[in-house]
């Protein structure tokens, strides 16, 4: 049996979030708003999921690229003051930000700076490594790790998160058909969710797809059949729904990881992201093995 000095490679995906405590969303017009204290936090999906598996216990590697800026060494404090393994190179654009609006309901607006630089690539010195002794790999949808996939060895699996995708951009293609787990959220499939969920199984390689969908719990294609699970209730009152889905992701590759039965990785990944809508911020407060396990038991 191989040696694996890692359990989840995660690959891409961290930023910086600036969220702001709006009124309500939509928010109307006004010049100018008194609002709560704006909070700069670690954020983005590559970082929720390398945050949330690491307080699951799992080895945990994460690769990026960020700028030389205040926001890098953020993400690059954060990470240490945590104990994840973060290896980056730098980009010339600098570090990936969002800025969040969120109700007092803990909706979310995102406007998102993805802080592209056309052409860039991930050294491959950054992730081969890591790459070659890790039991699976996570890959974000920024558009530098699409280039990663080559280089997986057979044998290791793989998991993406295409977040809002319709179907149809372009962008997300090389993600979902490349990948043997693949995570995504209703909000933009409407009536063509399993049509759409359908699709990336036939074109690619999933042998399972979660479409998860807010309080409507998740949808998974398993074996040629969609099946529906709940959400799970929150364990207090919703203080923000940002992180959610990446707490998702890391409650069900915990289970996956585990040999754990399909519906019971569901079950962890809802109650992880459950958990996270009820703290502030995007990553935080990851929940850990422990409160996981107890949830579940």
């Amino acid at each position: 049996m191989t040696d694996h000095t890692f359990d989840v490679l995660v690959v891409g995906g961290a930023g910086v979030d600036t969220t702001v405590y709006v009124p309500e969303l939509p928010l109307p017009y006004a010049d100018t708003y008194a609002v709560p204290p704006v909070v700069d936090r670690i954020g983005n999906t590559g970082a929720g999921v390398a945050l949330g598996c690491h307080a699951l216990g799992l080895r945990v590697k994460f690769v990026d690229v960020i700028g030389d800026d205040p926001q890098g060494a953020l993400i690059r404090d954060h990470l240490a003051a945590r104990g994840v393994d973060f290896a980056h190179a730098l980009s010339e654009a600098g570090t990936r930000r969002s800025v969040l609006l969120v109700d007092p309901g803990g909706r979310r607006l995102s406007l998102f700076d993805p802080r592209v630089v056309p052409g860039q690539r991930m050294p491959r010195e950054l992730y081969l490594p890591a790459l070659r002794s890790a039991r699976h790999v996570h890959v974000s949808i920024v558009d530098f790790a699409r280039h990663v996939y080559a280089d997986i060895p057979d044998g290791t699996t793989v998991s993406t998160d295409l977040h809002d995708w319709d179907g149809e951009n372009p962008h997300h293609e090389d993600f979902a058909y490349s990948s043997d787990l693949v995570f995504l959220s209703a909000t933009k499939l409407g009536g063509r969710r399993e049509e759409v969920m359908r699709a990336i199984a036939e074109r690619g390689r999933a042998s399972v797809v979660v479409c998860t969908d807010g309080a409507e719990g998740c949808h998974v294609l398993a074996e040629g059949k969609v099946r529906s699970f709940p959400a799970e209730p929150l364990p207090g009152p919703v203080a923000d729904s940002n992180g959610a889905g990446d707490a998702f992701v890391s409650g069900f590759l915990y289970g996956r990881l585990a040999g754990r039965p399909l519906e019971e990785c569901v079950r962890l990944g809802a109650v992880a992201g459950a958990h996270a809508c009820t703290s502030e911020g995007t990553h935080e407060d990851p929940i850990g093995l422990d409160a996981l396990l107890g949830a579940v038991s």
